[in-house]
């Protein structure tokens, strides 16, 4: 077994180190009388279709048995209000020391003391889809939630007869089960945005307030990604795609972006069909930093409905839509109107069948990391020969938000920002980060690479030159040329994207987004003096800037 759910009477004891304050909260509520168990994917449907405001449309949902749905089920939609993205500022962790323990556990308690009346549905999953790794969870939340328990189960793995004897076989972690509680309905009074209280050491959540299923989805990623990062494993928020070759070695790429970043493009390309290529997911994934194998830790897909025009291919395999417009067509069903009308960020649980090359677990070793970023000032690609240089532009991953995300009122979308490694999940210090994927450069010997997918200067990078890109990489006939006289640093000269040292404005833009880089570093030591960044990631940028500022470079 992997994770832990049952205690012998010798271990109940508050001194156990899988137990906490805000663990025995949140797992005792599980156990109410006013708590239904489902049983079936099949139940979770009937129960979802039913809920009050949920539309069943006339569009079928494929491979129902696979998914363990009943037969004819049909796409479902669920509509909701002016919150349409994640709350980030809802997240509390109950180790950080910034945060008050006692109240977030006091608030806790409250919380669930309040919707003590409703009556809630629980189930049973599986967060990962090896026997490498694999760990139970346990999610809870309100009868009239049942649309998001569906979809929910569908994401993740449910555990039936064959979950249960793969994990059953599976390796064993000594961590407690992972628990869940998803109250929407109740609005905790010291945080009227909404409240999430994380115990992630304790493999525990909660939240209040919010009812958009990328709470669901990321909250639990999140417990699962810290789980994986203390037993061996890089978390990676991100995309992997292998090319498999008879003739040579199989290149395994990892791509890391934020939601709009080109990520499930990159992982999901089938570059006209003249590879063996197989995906192990476009969202959430770990690396093994012992072996370099990888895990899938969701079998679906969670996507943009924007994505797909009406009518396309992918819309067949289209499960539970949120915020997405409905209207009937010319035979008077009830159809979908998958481009954001009704509001931004129309979201849909797609199944695995979408990808004919899907695997749950990758054994040959990762060969490629690759950053993606919108920073103007970096050509499409650059190549980092030096593994410090390379943990440190994952660290300062420069990218830009996007209606994924619940964002403060005015928020510029094309503000650059900085985001750790493209995860936003993480529930421990980033420098923990850093020295995973630095160990995947050394240990793994992994190469690393830039991306920009945005514009250059100004000049657009279409995806098409992108998606050739990485093509060449795997095919190993990528002309690398040195980027200026940065040490270990090259680049791919392509036409319309030239790269000229002697141009003043472009010199000082770099210096700029390299200062910027280092000033967040500086920042974050500041307000994280207890678990401060490493040195070499300082000195690395401040190398470069010193570079730049030093003399006018050329390419020659």
């Amino acid at each position: 077994m992997s994770s832990k759910s049952h205690y012998p009477t010798t271990e109940l004891t508050k001194s156990n180190p899988m137990f906490s304050r805000i663990r025995a909260t949140i797992e005792s509520a599980f156990f109410a009388n006013n708590v239904h168990e489902v049983t079936s994917v099949a139940e979770a449907y009937e129960l979802a279709a039913s809920q009050p405001g949920i539309v069943v449309t006339d569009l079928p949902i494929l491979h129902t048995t696979e998914l363990g749905l009943p037969r004819g089920a049909k796409q479902l939609v669920d509509n909701h209000g002016k919150v349409l993205g994640r709350t980030a500022s809802a997240r509390h962790f109950a180790d950080n020391p910034n945060e008050d323990a006692e109240a977030l556990a006091a608030n806790l308690r409250k919380d669930i003391y309040t919707g003590r009346k409703q009556d809630y549905l629980s189930a049973t999953l599986l967060v990962g889809l090896d026997a490498t790794f694999t760990v139970k969870a346990h999610i809870m939340m309100p009868r009239d939630q049942a649309f998001n328990l569906l979809a929910y189960l569908l994401n993740f793995r449910f555990f039936d007869d064959a979950a249960a004897e793969m994990y059953r076989t599976s390796v064993s972690y000594q961590e407690p089960d992972l628990y869940f509680y998803f109250d929407p309905n109740v609005q905790d009074a010291d945080h009227p945005n909404g409240f999430g209280v994380f115990d992630a050491p304790h493999n525990c959540a909660a939240v209040f307030g919010l009812r958009y299923f990328g709470e669901l989805k990321k909250g639990t990623l999140t417990l699962a990604w810290a789980l994986a990062h203390r037993n061996g494993y890089a978390a990676c928020h991100g995309g992997e795609q292998s090319f498999h070759f008879k003739d040579r070695a199989d290149q395994v790429f990892a791509f890391y972006g934020l939601s709009g970043s080109g990520k499930s493009t990159l992982t999901h390309a089938t570059h006209g069909g003249k590879y063996d290529i197989t995906v192990l997911h476009d969202d959430a994934f770990i690396i093994s930093r012992i072996n370099g194998s990888s895990v899938a830790l969701e079998p679906a897909y969670f996507d943009k409905t924007h994505d797909y025009p009406a009518g396309h291919h992918e819309t067949k395999y289209y499960t539970t839509v949120m915020n997405c417009a409905v209207c009937l067509n010319e035979q008077n069903q009830k159809v979908l109107v998958t481009e954001d009308l009704r509001n931004n960020n129309g979201r849909v649980i797609k199944s695995r069948y979408s990808s004919s090359h899907r695997v749950d677990y990758e054994p040959h070793p990762i060969t490629a990391l690759f950053w993606i970023m919108k920073d103007s000032s970096l050509p499409p690609v650059l190549k980092l020969a030096d593994p410090t240089l390379a943990a440190t532009m994952g660290l300062t991953l420069a990218t830009k938000r996007t209606f994924a995300e619940n964002l403060p009122a005015g928020f510029d979308l094309n503000t650059l920002v900085i985001e750790p490694f493209a995860d936003p999940f993480r529930a421990y210090p980033v420098a923990e980060d850093y020295t995973d994927f630095k160990e995947l450069f050394t240990r793994r010997q992994a190469s690393c690479y830039v991306l920009n997918t945005d514009a250059f200067m100004g000049h657009s990078i279409p995806k098409e030159l992108t998606m050739q890109i990485v093509e060449d990489i795997a095919n190993e006939t990528t002309a690398w040329q040195p980027f200026g006289k940065f040490s270990g640093v090259s680049y791919v000269p392509l036409t319309g994207y030239e790269v000229d040292f002697s141009d003043t404005h472009y010199q000082q833009t770099l210096i700029n987004r390299m200062q910027g880089r280092l000033n967040w570093i500086n920042h974050y030591n500041e307000t994280h003096p207890q678990t401060p960044l490493p040195d070499e990631a300082q000195t690395c940028l401040a190398q470069i800037i010193a570079s730049l500022t030093a003399k006018p470079m050329s390419n020659r």
